[in-house]
């Protein structure tokens, strides 16, 4: 999603809807009803994807830091849409629920840039390791090249974000009457 088409759905609220109808007209966005278990499923496999982008670093394998760092992103953006009874079958879909359910709710403009921000990063290596062995010499002149405090500065956002998502569940939950938190 183009920065220009995120700042259009994020200020215009007839554009959201209509977008949004149309991801559920498809069946990319459908109303499954809150379900606890997909909430802290979806939040344990961003924390489990910031594990893995810790390991890494360590390692060295920055690329896949990055991909880690989007997934941990994305699954917070998962729980967020679950705790609202939404699921999702694209990343455009998903951050135009964000903007509809949460932004001014709890997630700001700037969270909001930071997601678009990382899966348009994730595309972007996608194609450069799809494209490399078709191309080597762009492969090696690439600028798909990060490095450490490049990657760890994306970590340190990833982790607030996944903070902050798990925040605003809390808040939520606390929030909700007695007899609508479920029953273990």
């Amino acid at each position: 999603m183009k920065l220009r088409d995120l700042e259009k759905l994020m200020s215009g609220r007839e554009l959201l809807s209509r977008k949004i109808s149309g991801y559920e007209s498809e069946r990319i966005i459908s109303r499954t009803g809150r379900d606890e278990f997909e909430v802290a499923g979806h939040i344990a496999k961003a924390e489990h994807n910031l594990e893995f982008v810790k390991d890494n670093m360590r390692l060295g394998y920055f690329d896949w830091c990055i991909t880690g760092c989007y997934y941990a992103v994305y699954h917070a953006a998962l729980s967020l849409i679950a705790s609202k009874g939404y699921a999702s079958k694209s990343h455009d879909a998903t951050v135009c629920l964000l903007i509809r359910e949460f932004y001014r709710h709890g997630i700001a403009h700037e969270d909001v840039v930071l997601i678009n921000r990382f899966f348009l990063d994730y595309q972007d290596l996608v194609f450069y390791v799809q494209s490399k062995n078709r191309r080597e010499k762009a492969s090696y002149s690439s600028s798909l090249c990060f490095d450490k405090s490049e990657v760890g500065e994306l970590r340190l956002k990833a982790i607030l974000f996944v903070n902050k998502a798990k925040e605003i569940l809390k808040a939520d939950k606390a929030s909700r009457p007695a007899d609508m938190t479920p029953r273990s």
